[in-house]
């Protein structure tokens, strides 16, 4: 007997602070430790208004970090296995055609193909003959 069992229960994650899982608040918080980083060192330099703008641009990257998943895997696991895709395994790749059947059969083929020319084409039974 087969218990049918719906796809959206492997998605489901256990919440920790405000609907957060515990990968998300981590990253949350470190966004938010960057961003009063940010605000401290730029507002006197820089004034209010980009100063916000610094918090926030310095921010996204790590509050993404805890939200973006794609085909099941992490910001985390994206970045690591692009930057494995992209820079560790380096190779040139071409693409070359070849004839799989011809490479294993190949011999047999011609030695076929010249016993039935042998047997059936005139001009060579006529260059036997003169021969």
């Amino acid at each position: 007997m087969e218990v049918k069992i719906n796809k959206e229960v492997r998605d489901y994650t256990e919440s920790l602070f405000m609907g957060l899982s515990m990968r998300q608040c981590i990253y949350s918080a470190i966004a938010c430790v960057i961003a009063v980083i940010i605000y401290y060192q730029f507002n006197p330099l820089l004034g209010l208004e980009i100063t916000s703008w610094l918090c926030i641009l310095g921010a996204l990257p790590f509050a993404a970090l805890g939200f973006i998943s794609f085909q099941s895997m992490t910001a985390g696991q994206i970045v690591a296995t692009a930057y494995y895709s992209f820079l560790l395994s380096r190779r040139q790749l071409v693409d070359k055609p070849f004839n799989l059947y011809m490479k294993m059969y190949g011999e047999l083929i011609e030695r076929y193909t010249k016993e039935a020319l042998g047997k059936n084409d005139k001009k060579l039974s006529k260059i036997k003959k003169t021969k």
